[in-house]
């Protein structure tokens, strides 16, 4: 089954020879790869490319192992283009398998591969577009090695809508299907749960921390399957190195310590395993470094690293809320909006109150609250308190599954059913 990646796609359209390198960056079997090699080629045999002009290599496939080496790709590639009046289109396909453990290990190291890219860009007949795994060797050195003459494009799991268009479920259906096992694309093809269980659970096991103890030469596998375990059990918690090392030393009877788990921290989230949302402090424009949470970029990954036990339904829509936020292009933060209040025994005293996500794009921003049910009359002050205590004229949201049709409250707040906002990307300016 082919699915439609619109969004990803016309990107890429639109990026065509722009003079940069196109790089598509996102966590291993999110689709990057047949994005690149078979949606986009398409398009282009479609307007009239021919085949030959198409050069595609995989370098995570065995057969292509020689060109791992930046010179001996650099090679082939001038080679295979050397007719100055075609024009070429370059496919690199998991391109970090061209940069080496010390160049990664070693940031004082040259990382020979961006030199051999930068070098195709004075070859004014050849277009290139790479994708890549891993933040550190791409996408936060987009604009310092390439000087910024790179364009990244970052491929996430489905969204709720492409899972349910594809999938051809009713909304309720396809909701209880993807809060469940996520939007991993490759489980629009398995048929049972017990295919769709394997199949997640070996993208960890057999990909995931392969790929990560590989490269980065993990001395404590063990460590990195307790903390990962951790992670995906406090989803929308806040948390620190410290705490969960903590947590890792108990379980485990290890002794580890904060160093070592910042650093694993590291890795998991330069291979767009977790996303890091930070706290900023909405009255006093500040960000705090520690504690933050840490929301798993698919929540299918997420339910099957725990053996589908913790099926904590808030948690898992707030995650999905937080990913379609990430997918839609935003910055999200936790928001933390301090007020005073008097006590029991009349003395002022000051408290931090949550506000799930403060999603920022462009000139938009938004404060925005999830909760599963509304139906309480507790619940709805609780949620309700930190948005009215913000003062700014940014919109303040709700989403939940308790309302039906869309509206604005007596206090301009929006109220959002969670379907509404999953399936229009322009729900939140109503």
């Amino acid at each position: 089954m082919l699915i439609k990646r619109d969004r990803y796609l016309n990107k890429l359209i639109r990026k065509e020879w722009n003079g940069q390198i196109k790089i598509i960056t996102g966590i291993r079997r999110a689709g990057k790869s047949v994005l690149l090699f078979e949606l986009f080629r398409d398009y282009l045999i479609q307007k009239g490319v021919k085949e030959s002009n198409i050069i595609a290599l995989a370098l995570d496939d065995v057969i292509n192992e020689k060109y791992r080496d930046p010179y001996t790709l650099s090679a082939y590639i001038r080679n295979r283009c050397s007719d100055s009046s075609q024009k070429y289109y370059v496919f690199l396909d998991e391109i970090q398998y061209a940069i080496s453990n010390e160049e990664m290990l070693h940031p004082e190291t040259p990382i020979k591969l961006y030199g051999v890219l930068i070098g195709f860009l004075n070859l004014k007949n050849i277009d290139v577009y790479v994708t890549g795994s891993n933040s550190k060797l791409l996408s936060e050195d987009v604009q310092t090695e390439f000087r910024g003459r790179g364009d990244r494009i970052h491929v996430y799991p489905l969204s709720f809508k492409e899972y349910m268009e594809a999938s051809g479920l009713s909304e309720s259906k396809a909701y209880d299907e993807y809060s469940l096992y996520g939007g991993m694309p490759r489980l629009l093809q398995l048929d049972d749960d017990e295919e769709k269980y394997n199949y997640l659970n070996d993208l960890f096991e057999e990909i995931y921390f392969k790929d990560i103890q590989e490269r980065y030469k993990i001395k404590l596998p063990n460590v990195l399957r307790s903390m990962t375990d951790d992670l995906c059990s406090s989803v929308g918690s806040l948390t620190n190195a410290s705490k969960i090392a903590d947590a890792v030393n108990t379980h485990l009877k290890v002794k580890t310590n904060s160093e070592t788990i910042s650093k694993y921290l590291s890795y998991l989230t330069d291979s767009f395993l977790f996303s890091k949302a930070e706290r900023y402090d909405v009255k006093g424009k500040r960000y705090f470094e520690y504690p933050a949470k840490y929301y798993c970029t698919d929540i299918g990954l997420r339910n099957i690293r725990l053996g589908l036990r913790q099926q904590d339904k808030p948690h898992i829509l707030e995650s999905i809320l937080y990913n379609e936020l990430r997918i839609r292009g935003y910055a999200v933060d936790v928001g933390i909006v301090n007020i005073t209040e008097k006590n029991a025994e009349g003395k002022r005293t000051k408290k931090d109150l949550e506000v799930d996500f403060i999603a920022h794009l462009g000139p938009k921003q938004y404060y925005i609250q999830s909760a599963l049910n509304m139906d309480e009359e507790e619940k709805e002050k609780k949620e309700l308190r930190p948005l009215l205590a913000i003062q700014d004229s940014f919109r303040k949201v709700v989403i939940s599954m308790s309302y039906g049709k869309s509206w604005i409250d007596d206090y301009g707040v929006l109220r959002l059913n969670v379907l509404d906002f999953l399936l229009d990307e322009n729900s939140l300016d109503r």
